[in-house]
């Protein structure tokens, strides 16, 4: 195939993010609503199928990068895993008892869970390579995800079926699987095994320290995108109120992710984690106390911040307190522990504590354990300042 030119591929990779997440953002932020009102789950079953989602990805992301790192060939592997859960998401709805929920979700989530890292090698190379920056591309993530929550929360209420979730999930997945064909052919190849950056890292008592305060920061971030329907509905919101509570959320982001860097380079890299951070947990108390449906959507426009900023920052961070030869690997073990970890855990939790509870006591909660992981990056800039003035003197 004739090489594409770099501008061109730059605009196809955009284009890849803008449907990938416009299908995780037509499945995910209703998963919770389709399972009790179509499916008619208890919260605590729900937040075991929806649990089942970052588990696997705690356990199939590394094999995924184990066979790209074998067979040299990501793309070919990223166009497996669109293809099939694309044709899986088809079949879901017509599955009934929650054994076999939570089993179908599970098999999505071992083709799904491999979009993410194999595009991120594929992007993140492409742009080291070429000069380009991958805040542009993420930002179109970013949009991708808040148009596709609209949308999906007009056409649920419009049809009164929340089955469109899931047909709307594989539509995105195909089309993100035809933009593939215009995608970088390779990736950036792992210098350092596993094992050995492993070794390394757990050495690192600031990174270590970062991991465990992302688990508390960001896990009930992630867990939001579950419950934030559920709980939209709970304070006399709609399924159009969904959708619109989304756009706003989700679309704050990308402005925040495209002046992220000029933000970092001037307050500095952990002060913005702390302030995402701190806007996170303040969200999450304000839900706690039951607020007004107009709060709510105005307040979504925090998620600009808490993520915008955040990813981003996160991300400079742990590459700066990782030895150089085991950034790779530091960048895997803190998705794992975030996005997997966290994740798993704070969305199985945040289902029981509807069903014990409420939707307000799970908010609470999260809250709570926010200020935890805040109190901890308070202790990694305390711990960096140190080392960085007994290298000076």
């Amino acid at each position: 195939m004739k090489e594409v030119a770099p501008d061109k591929t730059y605009r196809y990779i955009q284009t890849f993010y803008f449907f990938t997440f416009f299908a995780f953002g037509s499945l995910f932020p209703l998963l919770s609503v389709f399972l009790e009102e179509e499916k008619g789950l208890t919260h605590t079953q729900i937040g075991l199928v929806i649990a089942a989602l970052p588990i696997i990805t705690i356990f199939i992301q590394p094999i995924w990068g184990m066979l790209s790192d074998y067979t040299r060939k990501p793309r070919i592997l990223l166009m497996i895993a669109a293809s099939i859960a694309a044709v899986l998401g088809l079949f879901y709805p017509i599955l009934q008892i929650f054994p076999v929920l939570l089993a179908g979700i599970a098999v999505i989530a071992i083709f799904q869970s491999g979009i993410v890292p194999l595009s991120d090698s594929l992007s993140l190379a492409f742009v080291q390579k070429n000069g380009k920056e991958y805040g542009n591309i993420r930002l179109w993530g970013a949009v991708g995800f808040a148009v596709a929550v609209f949308v999906l929360g007009r056409v649920t209420e419009s049809t009164e079926s929340l089955s469109w979730i899931f047909y709307f999930f594989s539509i995105a997945l195909l089309f993100s699987f035809i933009v593939l064909f215009r995608f970088p052919k390779s990736a950036d190849e792992v210098t350092v095994s596993f094992r050995s950056g492993m070794n390394t890292l757990i050495k690192q008592k600031p990174f270590l320290l970062f991991l465990v305060s992302n688990f508390l920061i960001f896990g009930p971030i992630l867990a939001n995108n579950y419950y934030f329907g559920t709980f939209i509905l709970a304070v006399g919101g709609t399924l159009a109120g969904i959708g619109v509570a989304f756009l706003l959320a989700a679309g704050s982001e990308a402005p925040f992710m495209k002046f992220s860097q000029s933000v970092i380079d001037r307050l500095g890299v952990i002060q913005v984690i702390l302030i995402g951070s701190t806007v996170s947990a303040a969200r999450w108390l304000l839900y706690f106390f039951d607020p007004s449906t107009t709060v709510v959507y105005v307040t979504t426009i925090a998620q600009g911040i808490s993520v915008g900023l955040y990813i981003p920052a996160a991300l400079i961070l742990v590459r700066e307190l990782a030895p150089k030869e085991v950034r790779a690997t530091a960048v895997g073990l803190y998705s794992a522990v975030g996005n997997g970890i966290g994740n798993a855990f704070f969305t199985f939790i945040g289902g029981v504590l509807i069903d014990v509870w409420n939707v307000n006591g799970m908010y609470g909660f999260f809250s709570f354990m926010s200020f935890i992981g805040i109190l901890l990056i308070l202790l990694v800039r305390k711990w960096t300042s140190k080392e960085v003035k007994e290298f000076a003197t």
